[in-house]
């Protein structure tokens, strides 16, 4: 079985800045990269909350050009440079983001560094199987 690199329509400079892959398609999972609050330049968004909103929304880009949705994520890994102060935020959107049930299994990790952004996702999606895949 051969990987599969997915890159979202609108690649923004940290892929190739920093030489990895938006995502792998492996048989019929998705395996995201971690996702932050970028810009289209690569830089960070300073308003915590957009950051915070900046990463889902390129996440669903990413999740968009293998055809899947939040709907479609198993497993979700997020870092916070600063969990204690920033739990409100990030619940405030991980709940628009995640309104219905079943929500995906979830582990938060505290971290120091994120280069110089705040919050960072990570995603293992199952790619929904199309008649053609048959």
């Amino acid at each position: 079985m051969q990987n599969e690199a997915v890159f979202p329509a609108n690649r923004h400079a940290l892929y190739e800045a920093h030489g990895y892959s938006a995502a792998i398609k492996s048989g019929d999972l998705l395996f995201v990269s971690g996702q932050v609050g970028s810009r289209v330049d690569g830089t960070a968004e300073p308003n915590f909350k957009r950051q915070v909103e900046l990463a889902f929304e390129n996440l669903k880009a990413v999740l968009a050009a293998a055809g899947c949705t939040l709907a479609d994520i198993i497993d979700v890994t997020s870092f916070h440079t600063d969990p204690e102060n920033q739990f409100g935020e990030i619940m405030e959107v991980k709940s628009q983001e995640f309104s219905t049930k079943p929500y995906p299994n979830w582990t938060a990790v505290g971290v120091n560094w994120l280069a110089g952004f705040d919050f960072e996702i990570k995603v293992v999606a199952r790619i929904k199987q199309t008649t053609s895949d048959h």
